[in-house]
């Protein structure tokens, strides 16, 4: 991926810019280009983007609240580097919160939902076809949009809100430590969390979301990983 210049002649507004300097950061830390622990600095950032320092620790603070920099006063910003109890934090959350959002999709859903599900599934079938890591990324991510989509047929505002939070936790806790073979797994999981929520099956739709919550903790190993300097891990020119 070749990064484009995100500097005033190319996107208009601060928050835009940002926003575009999160969106290349983000792909790095998830398709972990970027080590855990690894310093963001504010003027290497900026440099590296044609931006502001000011813009830079904007887009630093939209990844810090996603849980996925972490800001240490007087040294700066680092990739999160999550723990084995902090990832056993995220996925307890998530046991606590999607069996919740299970119960009110029940209610809730459609046949257009249930189409969408499945164009959802249809598409993270196409993924497990392919290889390299994009392909681990694009898997990463549209596992974790199924969740989101589940969060959104609930309708709870404030649980989808917790949830992009935890899932963006649990990608990049997945991204840096799954364990490779796990996908195609995850994959038969939502087809048959699918399947009970097309049959409006509270229970067996929540022990479903649960043990799948389970199987993706499971899959983790915690060894630390190497990574890139920030300049390779964007894949800019030098």
């Amino acid at each position: 991926m070749n990064i484009a210049r995100v500097g005033n002649d190319r996107v208009d507004g601060a928050e835009d810019r940002a926003q575009a300097i999160h969106d290349h950061l983000r792909d790095a830390i998830v398709d972990r280009r970027l080590a855990p622990g690894a310093k963001l600095s504010e003027s290497e950032v900026g440099a590296l983007f044609d931006v502001s320092r000011t813009v830079a620790r904007s887009a630093l603070q939209m990844l810090a609240f996603e849980g996925l920099v972490r800001s240490e006063r007087n040294r700066g910003a680092f990739v999160a580097n999550p723990s084995p109890e902090e990832a056993r934090q995220v996925f307890a959350s998530r046991r606590l919160i999607e069996p919740a959002i299970a119960t009110e999709a029940c209610a809730r859903v459609t046949q257009a939902d249930i189409d969408a599900f499945a164009e959802h599934l249809r598409e993270e079938a196409r993924l497990l076809s392919e290889r390299g890591p994009n392909a681990r990324r694009a898997e990463i991510k549209a596992s974790g949009d199924f969740h989101l989509l589940l969060a959104s047929v609930g309708g709870n505002a404030i649980l989808k809100r917790f949830m992009e939070e935890l899932i963006a936790r649990s990608s990049l806790v997945i991204a840096l430590y799954g364990k490779s073979g796990a996908s195609s797994c995850g994959h038969g999981e939502h087809e048959g969390i699918l399947a009970a929520l097309r049959d409006r099956d509270v229970q067996r739709l929540s022990g479903l979301v649960l043990h799948h919550i389970d199987h993706l903790e499971a899959d983790l190993d915690l060894r630390p990983k190497d990574g890139l300097a920030l300049r390779d891990a964007l894949q800019i020119p030098g």
